[in-house]
């Protein structure tokens, strides 16, 4: 049985990045559902993010004492956490050492997300780069005065396609 899974071509599908994907998306409706409806019961989140990850705002103290990496618990002490699945990002008002602070974490540089009370816990690969904004639409080209006079010109390919086997 293990000669046969040895002998597996690798595949040609991303089936990794859909199941991370598919599991951040959990992480994303845990985090919108205490956003709107507070945390239930006992649960509490443990959310490790990357500091250093392009879109990540911390506050120049907390970026000096977590230059690569920070955990932070949601629990009792947090306020305006908010989901913005479309900006792929988290917010999230917390107290360091009596310190006001709001964090904003891009979901891709989440690299870990657990509920102790729970026992459930996820560990992700850092999306190295953020997708990019989408580009407005080019304008509409301008026609040029006559083209509502001109007639529509259609171009015959005949001439580009081949027509047998190349001789030499």
């Amino acid at each position: 049985m293990e000669d046969d899974q040895a002998q597996k071509p690798p595949s040609l599908l991303p089936y990794d990045d859909w199941t991370e994907q598919a599991l951040r998306q959990v992480v994303t409706r845990a985090l919108s559902h205490a956003a709107e409806h507070g945390l239930p019961g006992e649960h509490h989140f443990y959310l490790t993010f990357r500091t250093d990850h392009p879109g990540t705002q911390v506050s120049p103290r907390l970026k000096a004492q977590y230059p690569e990496e920070m955990t932070i618990i949601l629990q009792h002490q947090f306020w305006g956490l908010q989901v913005d699945e479309e900006a792929g990002r988290i917010s999230v008002g917390l107290s360091f050492g009596g310190v006001p602070a709001t964090l904003i974490i891009p979901l891709g540089a989440v690299t870990a997300f657990a509920d102790p009370a729970v026992g459930y816990g996820l560990r992700f690969r850092v999306v190295e780069e953020p997708p990019p904004p989408a580009l407005p639409p080019p304008p509409e080209p301008e026609a040029p005065p006559d083209a509502e006079d001109s007639p529509p010109q259609v171009v015959s390919l005949d001439a580009f396609r081949r027509r047998g086997p190349a001789k030499d």
